[in-house]
């Protein structure tokens, strides 16, 4: 028995793929709340003013009331300590800058023990905030200090290291409201979207399209420029420099002001701009020559104006921002550091991390901004006078939304400069005074051509309107696919059950197989691809599964699930197109699992059932009285089948218009409604497999489901031997 006013975390699970809760990953914990069931949160004085005053965005929580306020409605007329750490888990996610909205808590059979389960986005963080939430509660109900900033910290901090960088994060969310499904490859940001075969790649804002020569070429600023004016794209004059006497040389005769920058840089660094004097050029030449990688410096003529980024995906462009110059003024006591704190830092639109589209500015860690301090006859540590303006940094801070400004030229001009260096998504760096302008009627310019652009300043612009440049990268890499609402699926097939469900498994991916595509099988078995068997141990695991998914020669896949694989790790695919269910088991089976009878295993089962796609089809044994139960759940199409073509569940599906595949007279009878076609005569079948007619059926029905023509489904059945050993 646990101590009074205590909660034990008995087992936490990080459930991968759709399971019993939801479609999404979840973390399962275990819960004995001990003495604590006879206490609910009614009955611990002073409960709720601490969790509201630690924790006030809990009024946002709607919880099964169903409207803002509900949660805590629910914790003043009184809740159980399990749902109460169910809320407030989310709720630190949420403050650690992961939003999670979806918690479940359910009572199990046992005195004091739950299951709770809350949505995560990355295991770690959701690991951490779960015990993070124990202490809370843990100190909420025993009315002891809790520091709640932080553990807020500390969450937050795993979060920027575990969780996918928010422009990632932006373009799998755009993913994922077009229904494709996303797999994170690595800890990083390399994220596959689509399945098998279909499937993309992403890298923050880089693609499995884009190429590695012309990133090289973007990389090289005096190629890209040489480039880009050969094919009538204007770039300031200038030229490549070995030594700071050449490049004051070069600046005289390019004519001053000009700007020096590292030939291989990139996004604006070692770059200084409005150049005057020797001295200016010569220190600006070392900057540049540090930070590049190269021995050559680019010295340019400056080109007046602000600068602008223009995010070009594909052939468009569908995103601008514009930069502004940085002031300080002085008060008389500050140092220009302080000053820079006071008025340019404390903007709540910068910080160190991802999440924000401007970055402090630090003027003792950037050799660009002591340069422009020295110019001025300032170091960041000098006081300048009261009412003093102080130019930090002349241009970059791009974040200000122009995109509905852009001139139609512009955005000509920036599309061909991605296209003339070869990139299919592009950051394009130009100056000018005007963007609504034409750059040839202003002297503008492009100054840069970025590989792997910044998408925060589109995505959360300082100013304006953020812009869905998640949403263009997704439509850019399923462009080519056979229509607009391709989602870079192929076809899955579930088979759950414990009777011939690894039979079934395998007899499905032979017909795929015979229909001419690169089928995978992830059963008890085994894996198999196309039939030949790559891992001889049981895959009905999560990763096995996985293994099938990112795998590019696979054009569609078949995967076996149990109630325990559902129960522990969720399926590993999201949806399917196919959901086959054999029977429902044994409660025995999962017994330890806190499923007590049959009502609960219905409930595990349903899983399978509950992912099959709309346009997709559940094919259902008619025999088992529980499975057929499953076939209101469906979203797709129920295709029921059984050796008996008297049976009821049969002949009731096929009077209202419903396909069924049975066997009659030995032969297979693929029925839709009224009609019906014989498919095959068992007896051309191999001994072993037409001993065990119900997989057939079930395979037969499967291969109907998936439209796979009927001479082809036989061609599947007769070749398969269930008495074969599998083949490496």
């Amino acid at each position: 028995m646990t101590k009074k006013k205590d909660i034990d975390i008995l087992r936490v699970t990080h459930l991968r793929g759709p399971n019993i809760w939801t479609y999404r990953p979840v973390i399962e914990a275990w819960l004995d709340i001990g003495e604590l069931e006879d206490y609910p949160s009614n009955t611990l004085p002073g409960l709720y003013e601490r969790l509201t005053t630690w924790l006030p965005g809990l009024i946002e929580h709607r919880c099964g009331v169903g409207e803002r306020g509900g949660f805590l409605e629910r914790l003043r007329d009184g809740t159980w300590p399990g749902h109460i750490l169910e809320h407030i888990v989310l709720e630190l996610q949420n403050l650690a800058g992961m939003k999670t909205g979806f918690g479940k808590t359910r009572s199990t059979a046992d005195r004091g023990i739950y299951k709770m389960a809350f949505r995560t986005r990355d295991e770690v963080v959701g690991r951490a905030a779960l015990q993070a939430g124990h202490a809370l509660i843990m100190a909420a109900i025993n009315d002891t200090p809790f520091d709640l900033k932080a553990t807020v910290d500390e969450l937050t901090d795993l979060v920027d290291r575990w969780c996918l960088g928010p422009s990632t994060a932006h373009i799998v969310d755009a993913a994922t409201e077009r229904r494709i499904p996303s797999i994170r490859l690595t800890e990083g940001n390399l994220v596959q979207l689509g399945h098998g075969a279909a499937q993309r790649r992403i890298w923050t804002a880089e693609t499995d399209r884009t190429s590695a020569i012309g990133e090289s070429i973007a990389s090289d600023k005096d190629l890209t420029k040489t480039l880009l004016a050969s094919c009538g794209v204007p770039v300031p004059e200038g030229t490549l420099v070995r030594s700071a006497a050449d490049a004051w040389e070069e600046a005289q005769d390019i004519g001053l002001p000009v700007a020096v920058k590292p030939v291989d840089g990139n996004h604006g660094r070692g770059v200084s701009l409005n150049l005057m004097t020797e001295a200016d050029v010569h220190t600006a030449y070392a900057i540049a020559s540090e930070e590049g990688d190269s021995s050559a410096v680019l010295v340019e003529r400056f080109i007046p104006g602000n600068e602008h980024r223009l995010l070009v995906v594909g052939q468009k462009v569908v995103a601008a921002a514009r930069g502004e110059s940085l002031w300080v003024k002085g008060d008389g006591t500050s140092t220009v550091t302080q000053l820079c704190d006071i008025q340019i830092n404390i903007d709540p639109r910068r910080g160190e991390s991802e999440e924000f589209p401007l970055s402090p500015v630090k003027p003792h860690d950037s050799d660009e901004n002591k340069l422009e301090l020295k110019r001025q006859g300032l170091t960041p540590d000098s006081v300048p006078q009261a009412g003093q303006k102080v130019l930090i940094q002349l241009n970059g801070n791009v974040a200000d939304d122009v995109t509905d400004l852009v001139h139609p030229d512009v955005a000509y001009m920036a599309a061909l400069a991605a296209r003339v260096v070869g990139l299919d998504i592009a950051g394009i760096d130009l100056v000018c005074e005007d963007i609504a302008r034409p750059l040839d009627a202003q002297r503008g310019a492009i100054i840069e051509v970025n590989a792997s652009p910044g998408l925060l300043a589109h995505i959360k612009p300082a100013q304006g309107e953020p812009r869905a440049v998640g949403k263009a990268i997704v439509e850019h890499l399923f462009a080519d696919a056979e229509s607009a609402t391709h989602t870079g699926r192929i076809p899955l097939i579930g088979v759950t059950g414990t009777r011939d469900a690894a039979l079934v498994a395998r007899l499905v991916g032979t017909v795929l197989h015979q229909s001419g595509k690169h089928a995978g099988v992830a059963n008890r078995d085994g894996l198999f691809l196309d039939r030949r068997q790559v891992d001889a141990r049981d895959s009905t695991r999560f990763d096995a599964g996985q293994r099938l998914l990112i795998n590019r020669t696979v054009q569609a896949a078949v995967f076996e699930s149990n109630a325990r694989t559902i129960l522990t790790e969720g399926l590993p695919y999201d949806r399917c197109l196919v959901g086959i269910v054999t029977d429902m088991g044994q409660v025995a089976d999962v017994e330890d699992l806190y499923v007590r009878d049959q009502d609960a295993l219905f409930n595990v089962v349903r899983s399978q059932v509950d992912v099959v796609l709309s346009q997709g089809a559940a094919v259902l044994n008619a025999a088992d009285a529980e499975v057929v139960k499953l076939a209101e759940l469906s979203d797709g199409a129920v295709v029921f089948y059984a050796l008996d073509e008297t049976n009821a569940v049969l002949q009731q599906h096929r009077e209202e218009g419903g396909r069924a595949v049975f066997v009659r007279d030995s032969h297979i009878v693929l029925a839709d409604g009224a009609d019906e076609t014989s498919l095959l005569s068992m007896s051309k079948l191999k001994p072993a497999t037409a001993d065990q007619p119900e997989a057939v059926l079930a395979a037969a029905a499967a291969g109907w489901a998936l439209d796979v023509p009927h001479d082809l489904i036989c061609a599947g059945l007769r070749t398969f031997d269930a008495a074969e050993s599998p083949t490496k």
